[in-house]
């Protein structure tokens, strides 16, 4: 038996030991670089898978879509580290994330498969880690600028190009000129639009606007280029204002600027005016259409507003809608009961007698009558008991009929019952 329990032990022992040895630990998880950013402002998230043994496929989730916010998947790092004694290894993936609309911006949880063999083994085993979900703060920009203004970016380079050289035009001319901008750690989609100033005594009208992202395995550009042609309708000088285009820099947490020049053009006058009219006209024609395919291209609106802004206004009204369905309805119910307990009370038997009494019909003032008596506590529920209590000087009248009894006289005698009922009330309260 000695024997026996030794060699229990002993297996125990190594069965043990081997189940510590050959189990296996795999585990996700998802960091932020920071949780609070103005709108536009890039957040760096990383979601890292990590196993005790070795990863037997690549893992490569590609794009993560985030509501209210563009994502940009960058690349996969390899990685180690070693703890108790122990090594595991890593996989790192790298997306920037870049909110456009203020508010709480999720980062969603993730299911993520991966394969990896069991310790001791060789051929990779599926597995599906899953991560928490992350909230970013997504404050507005500053009071001081207008949200069409705003832009966060690493750097902003900015150039314009003329067709011609801006020196000398004449009426009925026309100027293309293009404005590029390149801004560095942001993408296409935030880079405001031009506003062009008006000119007097000069059409604007704009083209469509070219947009791209240049991406890398570290970094991200993006580029917008906007045109603008201007026709010339007056003759004199007239002068372009200069352009001044601003960003923020989270980095350095520092506003930047870009300014272009003033551009002063002198406009001689032109013989031909009727050219003018055929080029403004086919200047508008093809500006309506440029129009027409940025409608279709932009981001999708619902009465004006994003789908989140919309849902969001949605959900309150129809909040708004049930509280309010619930008051009325709770008005009803009280009403109701209210009108119930009233048509079961003095007062309504009351008015349903005076009434009758207008009427003039005796069986109708009669019925009436008794129906009202009856919702009064008396202590003898008469007619006659009701005069000769609250209105004695109308009893004997009684026996030439209670039609003869005016108006008047009921109220009284009931007015005198109800302050008899109020005495009584008050007494019970304060004895």
């Amino acid at each position: 038996m000695a024997r026996n329990g030794k060699l229990i032990a002993v297996v125990g022992f190594w069965l043990g030991l081997s189940i510590q040895t050959f189990a296996q630990t795999i585990w996700a998880d998802v960091t932020l670089n920071k949780s609070s950013v103005y709108v536009g402002e890039p957040v760096s998230v990383s979601v890292k898978v990590y196993t005790s043994t070795w990863f037997t496929t690549g893992l490569d989730l590609g794009n993560i879509k985030v509501q209210d916010a563009f994502s940009v998947y960058f690349r996969p790092v390899s990685t180690s580290f070693q703890r108790d004694g122990k090594n595991y290894a890593g996989v790192e993936l790298i997306y920037n994330v870049f909110p456009y609309e203020t508010g709480d911006v999720t980062f969603p949880v993730l299911d993520i498969e991966v394969e990896s063999p069991a310790p001791g083994g060789y051929k990779g085993i599926k597995h599906t880690v899953k991560t928490k979900e992350k909230t970013i703060k997504v404050k507005p920009a500053p009071a001081s600028f207008a949200s069409g203004e705003w832009l966060v970016a690493g750097g902003l380079s900015v150039s314009d190009h003329w067709n011609v050289a801006p020196k000398q035009v004449k009426v009925g001319d026309v100027l293309q000129r293009q404005i590029s901008r390149t801004a560095y750690g942001t993408v296409s989609e935030l880079i405001p639009p031009i506003a062009w100033d008006s000119l007097p005594g000069v059409s604007e009208y704009p083209s469509r606007s070219a947009v791209s992202n240049n991406k890398d395995k570290t970094s991200i550009s993006a580029s917008r280029t906007e045109t603008m042609r201007y026709l010339f309708e007056k003759e004199g000088e007239v002068t372009i204002p200069e352009m001044v285009f601003t960003w923020y820099n989270p980095a350095h947490e520092k506003l930047y600027k870009r300014t272009l020049k003033a551009v002063t053009i002198q406009v001689e006058p032109n013989p031909d005016l009727g050219v003018l009219a055929t080029v403004r006209d086919s200047l508008a024609q093809e500006q309506a259409e440029a129009l027409a395919e940025t409608a279709e291209a932009g981001p999708k609106k619902i009465l004006g507003m994003s789908p989140r802004r919309f849902t969001a206004l949605l959900l309150a009204g129809i909040i708004v809608l049930i509280f309010l369905f619930r008051a009325l309805r709770r008005l009803y119910v009280r009403g109701k009961v209210k009108r119930a307990a009233y048509r079961v009370s003095e007062p309504y038997f009351f008015n349903q007698f005076k009434k009758a009494l207008r009427s003039g019909d005796p069986a109708q003032i009669s019925s009436k009558l008794y129906s009202w008596i009856d919702s009064m506590q008396l202590e003898e529920p008469s007619v006659g008991y009701f005069l000769r209590k609250f209105g004695a000087k109308s009893a004997p009248k009684a026996k030439m009929g209670f039609s003869t009894i005016s108006l008047g006289e009921w109220e009284k005698a009931r007015q005198s019952y109800l302050d008899r009922e109020a005495r009584q009330e008050t007494s019970w309260i304060n004895p």
